[in-house]
């Protein structure tokens, strides 16, 4: 049975796989090489990725990072394809699929939202249900940068608090698209803001989102 992860896995490598390796994204300075890249080393070498939240490991990332860029797209592409491998942790399915599930769905965003005619994309009820539980486990986590208070609320009235604080900002719309608020892509994120206007103007213009 297909999981979550595993779709947007295999969509994420045929969108990368049509767009060709210079394409841009929505994650800034990287080009489609780059984020294919990012995705390989994520999964195949934990020794570097750590560098994505721990600095002292920065420096390690970098040099990994550029020697994956360095590889042939197509080789990045099939290995985003067949998954991590055997010692992996992501290659245990519930590990992959509470791990993986948004970071396949917002990469593929950041590479569909970058297109000039980009169309939203149907979600089903039941990914959207799936992206908000997992949106409730790390709002704390991804909005504890932001200036202001943020409160998260989809169409249906629940609510997540992402960050304490005054003054508040209630951001509303799908869960799909409050991840991609909450990720640091405001400005492509269908979502409806209310509260005081400065308050507004600096949550969209915080580079504080996200990890």
């Amino acid at each position: 049975m297909s999981t979550f992860a595993k779709r947007e896995r295999l969509l994420l490598a045929d969108l990368l796989e049509a767009e060709g390796p210079e394409a841009p994204t929505l994650c800034e300075g990287w080009t489609t090489r780059d984020l294919a890249a990012h995705v390989v080393v994520r999964e195949r070498r934990p020794d570097a990725a750590g560098g994505i939240l721990i600095k002292p490991l920065a420096a390690r990332l970098e040099r990994v990072m550029s020697e994956f860029t360095d590889k042939p797209y197509e080789e990045l592409i099939h290995l985003i394809r067949t998954g991590p491998p055997r010692f992996s942790p992501f290659s245990l399915k519930q590990v992959e699929e509470m791990s993986s599930t948004v970071e396949f769905y917002v990469h593929t965003e950041d590479v569909r939202r970058a297109r000039p005619d980009w169309t939203p994309r149907e979600l089903d009820p039941v990914f959207q249900d799936a992206l908000w539980s997992r949106l409730e486990r790390t709002a704390r986590l991804m909005g504890r940068g932001t200036p202001t208070g943020l409160v998260l609320r989809r169409p249906d009235g629940q609510t997540a608090v992402a960050q304490r604080g005054t003054p508040v900002v209630t951001a509303t719309g799908q869960p799909s698209e409050l991840l991609l608020f909450l990720y640091g892509r405001q400005n492509a994120a269908d979502v409806e803001l209310e509260g005081e206007k400065a308050a507004i103007t600096k949550l969209h213009e915080s580079k504080q989102l996200g990890l």
